[in-house]
């Protein structure tokens, strides 16, 4: 049985392996999304500046049960809507070791339907 933490650092692992190949310029900033059991997050980032650009999460949207895909989708929505306000259309997305599935892919699914194109 794989622990969380092995879990945690496997994934990790995938990231940083994902993460040398992927980077968020200022013409196409990257879409970051980590989730935890309790709540999803995502940002847009600025790899050259090292500035978030824009950011989003079930806990600021004050959703109850942020470990949800209706969840994932509202944040997906918000983090879209909160860049195409900030002149931000196209971006890098970056699954942060994720499998491209449930809360991650309802995620992306939502910012592109709001408008970023990825």
């Amino acid at each position: 049985m794989i622990t969380q933490t092995k879990r945690n650092a496997i994934r990790q692992r995938i990231h940083d392996r994902i993460r040398r190949k992927l980077s968020g310029t200022g013409a196409r900033p990257r879409l970051n999304v980590y989730r935890s059991l309790t709540h999803i997050y995502a940002q847009v980032i600025d790899d050259q500046k090292g500035v978030t650009l824009v950011s989003a999460s079930s806990m600021t949207l004050k959703i109850k049960t942020g470990g949800n895909v209706a969840a994932a989708k509202e944040t997906g929505k918000a983090v879209a809507e909160l860049a195409v306000a900030k002149g931000i259309k196209k971006v890098v997305f970056d699954r942060g070791g994720y499998l491209y599935h449930g809360r991650v892919k309802a995620l992306a699914e939502a910012a592109r339907e709001a408008g970023l194109e990825f």
